[in-house]
């Protein structure tokens, strides 16, 4: 992490939590733009996001929140659009339209079909009102469904990573969503079908 807490208040500011696959895509494109800021940590488990400084910067409670100066931009997809376009070293998106648009289909499949039913709120909602055990089925349903889907997509497109041989917006919303598969939820991807 190129974390830094000189307090300048131009300095990019990250209120993220760990765990969160979110908050790790957007730690991801910081770090490939060799951007420095400060972590900001924020504990989901203790409800740290419900507090009101939290939700000053982000009502709604999500992480994670980036403050470049006066700017506050939260939701992971718009963090890395508004990175992406003030600090365009290391570019995420591919210049080729086809591709870019494959890469805006990946991200949006991780972030709007697959993470929104594997979030801590949505867990506890499903196990408060199905029952013990079941947020873990539910959880499992949408990642394999996703995964399946991320796999039909990206096929004639992937090289070394998701859309080629460089790393672009759709391998950073693949790699923590992946990652908190297997070690979250132990989705097993190849007894799933998913390599």
């Amino acid at each position: 992490m190129m974390a830094s807490g000189n307090g300048d208040k131009n300095q990019l500011k990250l209120y993220s939590y760990y765990r969160s696959s979110c908050s790790y895509r957007v730690r991801i494109a910081l770090n490939l733009k060799e951007l420095k800021y400060e972590y900001k940590a924020v504990n989901l488990l203790k409800g740290e996001q419900f507090s009101p400084e939290f939700t000053e910067l982000n009502p709604i409670g999500y992480v994670p929140v980036l403050v470049d100066g006066d700017v506050i931009v939260s939701d992971s997809f718009a963090i890395i659009m508004y990175l992406e376009e003030k600090y365009p070293q290391h570019a995420l998106l591919p210049q080729d339209l086809q591709k870019r648009g494959i890469n805006y289909q990946a991200a949006n499949i991780v972030s709007s079909s697959i993470q929104p039913f594997q979030n801590i709120g949505t867990l506890k909602y499903i196990e408060e009102k199905v029952g013990p055990g079941e947020n873990l089925y539910w959880a499992n349903h949408h990642i394999t469904k996703g995964f399946a889907a991320l796999e039909k997509l990206l096929k004639g497109h992937a090289g070394r990573y998701a859309t080629g041989d460089e790393v672009f917006l759709a391998d950073l919303f693949l790699a923590p969503q992946m990652h908190g598969a297997i070690k979250r939820f132990n989705v097993d991807m190849v007894e799933r079908g998913i390599q």
